[in-house]
């Protein structure tokens, strides 16, 4: 994905909130089924993530691991995290 793409991804996950929060217990596997199901349904989906810096970086890493998705965006707390849907 080049940047124009992802500068377009931003502009349009401004206006989302996140679908998914992710707090104390961290990534499970309950987490990463409703990220899954988040994906298929809108392609791009702002997640937020209750951890300290290192801890949200490491989880935004593996989630887009797990998920075969793409890290557009990690604003503090926020990650935005987009996967194409060819069926959709």
């Amino acid at each position: 994905m080049n940047s124009t793409d992802k500068k377009n991804l931003r502009a349009k996950a401004h206006r989302l909130k996140p679908v998914v929060m992710i707090g104390q217990s961290g990534l499970t596997e309950a987490v990463l089924t409703e990220i899954e199901g988040a994906l298929v349904a809108h392609e791009l989906i702002k997640i937020k993530i209750r951890a300290e810096r290192e801890q949200r970086k490491e989880i935004s890493t593996q989630i887009c691991i797990k998920t075969k998705a793409e890290l557009i965006q990690t604003i503090g707390q926020i990650t935005i995290i987009y996967r194409y849907n060819p069926d959709k």
